[in-house]
């Protein structure tokens, strides 16, 4: 079986006009004063840090790590794990809000379930006293019933 042979055409040659002649452009480079300042030199034991800094100064004692390194075996990959704190406040987060949601979409379910008949039931009860008083439905107004006249 041959492959099929699709319809094929052919346009004719576009020709397309050349381009105007433009002149060139000249740009002149922004020229400006650049300030120069003398270097200041000041001796380090001359430097002294701000005052009201001794607290800190005292305080000599290591800070706990905030983030662990672990290595995973047959790898040479060192994966970081943040502090048991800050592990347990994400994941108590993380479970709060997923329940919240849960919890949440369970309940306007069941709301939806409830109100919906009772909705409906006030709509056809407003719909039945508006037709009772003389005015007429839209549909019965304009004559369509949905019959065919002939």
């Amino acid at each position: 079986m041959d492959p099929p042979i699709l319809p094929s055409f052919s346009l004719p040659p576009q020709a397309l006009p050349n381009a105007p002649a433009l002149p060139r452009p000249n740009l002149v480079a922004p020229k400006a004063e650049l300030p120069s300042f003398k270097p200041m030199f000041v001796p380090a034991h001359a430097l002294r840090g701000p005052t009201g800094n001794e607290e800190e100064e005292e305080d000599n004692e290591p800070a706990a790590a905030e983030v662990q390194r672990v290595n995973v075996p047959f790898t040479d990959i060192t994966v970081p794990l943040p502090q048991e704190e800050i592990m347990v406040t994400a994941a108590t987060t993380a479970m709060i809000s997923v329940a919240a949601t849960l919890t949440a979409t369970s309940l306007f379910k069941q709301c939806v379930k409830v109100f919906k008949p009772l909705f409906m039931q006030l709509i056809k009860r407003i719909q039945k006293k508006f037709t009772k008083d003389g005015t007429k439905d839209r549909g019965k107004e304009e004559g369509t019933t949905g019959e065919t006249e002939g």
